[in-house]
Parts: structure tokens; sequence; C-alpha cells
């Protein structure tokens, strides 16, 4: 059984949130990606979050972007149009959250919405590139995959030795 991953403090939602990209197939959200953006919505409706920017891009040959699928799914459930960006460029975490800053004011206070796996690393670096950022992460699926844990597990682990790079 491996160990815990590192946990991310649970942030209250700022008025703008970053949607960390996840896959998606032929235009619909994967389940990882579903859960994310059903938590997005689910912090919108509350009523605090203002902004919602989706981020990432497309894999070699694919039709479809992460972020408009992202933003599709958002506004199928009602997510109004003014309320919605999608940042389409980005393959990685450092990537989402570069481009997705691009969208909003400088200064920008920050709730990142990603899974609770994922959360820790995607703050260390959105605090390490300067951001206003805390996260209110989406939670895993009932078993997740030990891979995917353990390239978190490590990535957190390359990020805390290395830093960010690229």
């Amino acid at each position: 059984m491996l160990s815990p991953l590192p946990r991310a403090q649970v942030g209250q939602p700022h008025s703008a949130v970053l949607v960390l990209g996840a896959a998606q197939y032929a235009g619909k959200p994967s389940p990882a990606f579903r859960r994310r953006l059903d938590h997005a919505y689910s912090l919108f409706e509350q009523g605090s979050v203002s902004q919602i920017v989706v981020t990432g891009g497309r894999r070699p040959g694919d039709p479809f972007t992460e972020g408009e699928v992202g933003v599709n799914y958002l506004a199928a459930l009602g997510v109004p149009a003014k309320h919605l960006l999608a940042e389409t460029r980005s393959r990685t975490t450092i990537e989402n959250l570069r481009n997705a800053m691009t969208f909003l004011p400088p200064e920008t206070p920050v709730t990142l919405v990603t899974d609770s796996a994922h959360a820790p690393r995607a703050l260390a670096l959105a605090h390490a590139l300067g951001l206003k950022a805390n996260v209110n992460p989406s939670p895993l699926s009932k078993s997740p995959d030990w891979r995917y844990l353990l390239r978190e597990k490590i990535a957190f682990a390359a990020y805390a030795l290395v830093g960010v790079k690229g």
C-alpha cells in the first residue's frame, strides 16, 4: 500500500477558479475530469465564484481540447458563457497555470480545482510561480489507480528536490 500523499489544505473559493485539465475522450470529459468539472460547478453554484478557467490542450491528432470540452460541459450544466474561459494550449500542470493566468488580471487570487492527489503539487507549483492561490480539490475515484498515485508522489518529490523548471 502506498503511503499517503501530502495534503493541501482546502481553501475557501476565490472568485476565480482554475480547473486543471485531465483527459477527454471524443469531446467528453473523462471520469476524473468530470469530477473536477462537477466540483467547480458546485463551487460556482455556492455563489462566490464568478470566473472559471478550464485548462488543457489536445493530444496530436485529437480534434478536441480539454479546455473547450470542459467549458462546453459546464455550459451544458447551466454556467453562463460570460463566466467561462477555455485555455487550450497547455499539456502540463505548469503550462496549465502559466497559460490560465494570462486570462485574468495580474495578482488575481485563484482557487485551483484538481483532484486531491494532484492538489499538493499543483498548489506548490502555483506558489512557486508567484500566484496567489489556494486549492479546493475534487475527490478521487473510489479506487484510484495506484500508478497515478505513485506518479504524483514521484512528481511531488521531484518538484521538492529540483523546483520549477521550464
